[in-house]
């Protein structure tokens, strides 16, 4: 079969087998739906319709995947002929019977490909999932209608709306399957399907036709989700337009619930959330790209020692036995080692408690942990990740014994969130060797791995840490040295920008909403108490001696700490927390303490709405951040935006800052910035990579390519 658009051959084969139409859909690696593909299950469908023949159809995947989803490379392009809506409904309405059997992934538009399908069987390793909520899409091709009919509207509304994926036995379970097949072969496994449903004269069943088993309760359920889901993914699109599609499968005929979904998944389409939300998720690929991986290959990485028992040292060693690796944490003594296990097996048995863990998987797990106070046990590692106390002397001296213990080869990490690496690799006989790895806790959840590149650390140690983050299913973001690196000193910005709307009138609790509503989780006195006001006051008294005289410097977090007060931890920062509450409620007395710095300093309070916190906030992360860009401590503004999404929680479906920044307009970023000079020129000082787009009326997407 030949593509009559363009000549080329078609990614989709088709060959009578026993009067069965098999139809093969090859367009590697994963088999995504593009315009070819489309318009190959198109045709074959036709040959099936005007053939007398062919008794029955079996659609199957290529290699390792059925199809794994839309083709990313047409997100943002006008569409191609025919839509994938057209397809599927001509699938379903092929008055033979139609089987897909999947191997592998069946995701997005591939689901919904099956769906139309009048029979489904997979592979025991198949995954089936509609995910395109976490693109601010939701299914367009009936994929909001057919599946409350196969699984129950409640399933299918839940599975949509988490953009995860269902084993195939889980699939089955819930009714997207109709076997899962002993075998491995996808195209044996659909022919025998195929031959028993001919064998039995099985009639053609069309999804769309089928009742939705939960149609009498799911209404009520469905406005109970959907107030949790407004609730949980406060300011997201798409979510709402999905439990309204799904609605709309229950009240309606088939044929106006499509078209109830089509137009909202063109509403979808429009919403700048989309445009977001695809960047973000490009971004997670893109930054994977760096120039030493063209330049080196990854050394061999089997064993990793992590120095540090603690809940970063901890959370490193989770995400290492995860990861498959064999891991030696090594701790100062027999009690701070025997913390250290504890700390590791409370994670897997509260997986086990879960039941996502059997007790024999946690064994096998811990059996690759080896325990020990005694730092000769990581001379045969090819991995070491330093894990201690943020102190320079301290890491200074774990290194020049590293030094001297570990193999010739061997990385040496360290986990510092701020520290200069390029003096802690100094104390090394092998500088090219060393490299920061800075994990973000809980290290074995959060998926940022900060990559930090010193000057002298060598291609191929680059290209192992980016291998390691593959292993561990992180997000790797390259960095430069510098005082924070890119997140911590991003970040150290703009908290002084908050720093200073709250001395200057807003509350810290005004702040903190004003940046929950833009969509963070929390905002930066809710984060600084759940990551304890010890550690910024640490980092604030380090950088005491170096702090240039004429710097504005708020004093209020100092005053707090001074008290004991840390946060979480302590039950009081700038929050009360009651006993064995996380969440915590404003203080009075934080209040006071406020009030009184003001008035030392002779601040008199103003009034500041919530876009004029929003436009300081955004103002100095964006500005720091063509900083960090022009000093190449980043590569590319992506780069930021993916360390900001998968390690501070900066909105995702925004794009990143710097993503948000361009949707703003750089123009109205740089006149802002002007404006709160006229304030504090010394701390709003424009960066000039931030004037020179302006004037040359580009944007930071203009940057996103390596050269």
């Amino acid at each position: 079969m030949t593509s009559p658009a363009n000549h080329l051959p078609s990614p989709v084969h088709t060959a009578l087998q026993e009067g069965i139409l098999v139809v093969r859909i090859d367009n590697p690696p994963v088999n995504a739906l593009n315009a070819a593909v489309r318009a190959g299950l198109q045709a074959a469908v036709q040959q099936a319709q005007s053939d007398a023949s062919v008794r029955a159809v079996l659609l199957v995947g290529v290699g390792r995947a059925f199809i794994a989803g839309a083709d990313i490379r047409e997100f943002g392009k006008p569409p191609q002929e025919p839509l994938l809506p057209g397809v599927c409904n001509q699938i379903e309405a092929l008055d033979k019977p139609v089987v897909a059997s999947i191997n592998g992934p069946a995701l997005g538009g591939g689901l919904e490909v099956a769906m139309a399908a009048h029979y489904r069987v997979a592979t025991p390793h198949s995954k089936l999932g509609l995910p395109e909520v976490t693109l601010g899409l939701l299914p367009g091709a009936g994929g909001t209608q057919r599946a409350p009919r196969l699984m129950g509207a409640m399933a299918a509304a839940e599975l949509m709306l988490s953009g995860k994926h269902l084993s195939a036995d889980a699939a089955h379970k819930a009714g997207l399957l109709d076997a899962v097949a002993s075998g491995a072969d996808a195209v044996d496994n659909g022919l025998a399907f195929v031959r028993d449903l001919l064998a039995r004269n099985a009639p053609v069943r069309r999804t769309r036709d089928q009742a939705i088993s939960d149609a009498a309760t799911a209404p009520a359920a469905l406005d109970q989700l959907a107030a949790d889901t407004a609730a949980r993914n406060k300011g997201l699109f798409s979510p709402a337009k999905i439990i309204d599609c799904v609605r709309a499968a229950l009240r309606m005929p088939f044929d106006e619930g499509l078209a109830f979904e089509r137009a909202r998944f063109v509403e979808c389409l429009d919403s700048p959330q989309r445009a977001g939300l695809i960047h973000a998720f490009f971004a997670e690929r893109e930054v994977a790209k760096i120039p030493e991986a063209s330049a080196a290959q990854p050394r061999p990485l089997q064993t990793i020692g992590v120095i540090g028992g603690g809940t970063m040292g901890a959370g490193i060693t989770v995400a290492a036995l995860d990861a498959g690796l064999q891991v030696t944490m090594v701790e100062r003594d027999a009690d701070s080692i025997a913390r250290g296990r504890t700390n590791v097996e409370k994670v897997y048995n509260s997986l086990v408690d879960r039941q996502r863990m059997t007790a024999q998987a946690r064994e096998a797990v811990l059996a690759r942990l080896t325990l020990s106070t005694d730092y000769d046990d990581l001379k045969d590692v090819d991995l070491v990740i330093e894990a201690v106390f943020e102190d320079l002397g301290v890491k200074k001296e774990v290194f020049a014994q590293l030094d001297r213990i570990c193999k010739s080869g061997a990385v040496l990490a360290t986990n510092t969130s701020y520290l200069d690496i390029d003096a802690i690799a100094a104390v090394t006989r092998r500088p090219s060797d060393v490299i920061g790895l800075h994990f973000f806790s809980p290290a074995n959840i959060m998926r940022l791995l900060e990559i930090v590149v010193a000057e002298r650390t060598s291609a191929e140690v680059v290209a192992t840490a980016f291998e390691l983050a593959r292993k561990m299913k992180k997000v790797p973001v390259r960095a430069g040295v510098c005082d924070g690196f890119i997140g911590n000193r991003i970040l150290a910005t703009y908290r002084q920008a908050a720093d200073y709307l709250m001395e200057d009138g807003a509350s810290p609790y005004d702040i903190d909403k004003a940046v929950r509503d833009f969509g963070y989780p929390m905002g930066p006195y809710q984060m600084m108490d759940l990551t304890g006001g010890d550690i910024g006051w640490a980092t604030r008294k380090r950088k005491a001696l170096t702090r240039d005289p004429k710097t504005r410097y708020v004093e209020i977090s100092d005053r707090i700490c001074e008290r004991g007060w840390f946060g979480q931890k302590t039950g009081r920062g700038y929050y009360v927390y009651a006993q064995g509450v996380r969440g915590g409620q404003p203080d009075p007395e934080v209040a006071q303490i406020v009030d009184a710095e003001r008035a030392r300093k002779g601040v008199t309070p103003r009034a500041f709405s919530a876009d004029d916190i929003m436009r300081r906030y955004m103002a100095a992360m964006v500005n720091e951040g063509a900083k960090v860009l022009e000093e190449g401590v980043a590569l590319r503004p992506l780069d930021i935006d993916a360390t900001f999404i998968f390690g501070y929680g900066f909105p995702r479906w925004r794009g990143g800052p710097m993503f948000w920044a361009d949707a703003y307009g750089l123009p109205n970023v740089l006149a802002d910035i002007e404006a709160f000079a006229k304030e504090d020129a010394l701390f709003w000082q424009p960066a000039p990579l931030l004037q020179k787009l302006v004037a040359e009326g580009r944007g930071f997407a203009s940057l996103n390519t390596l050269k």
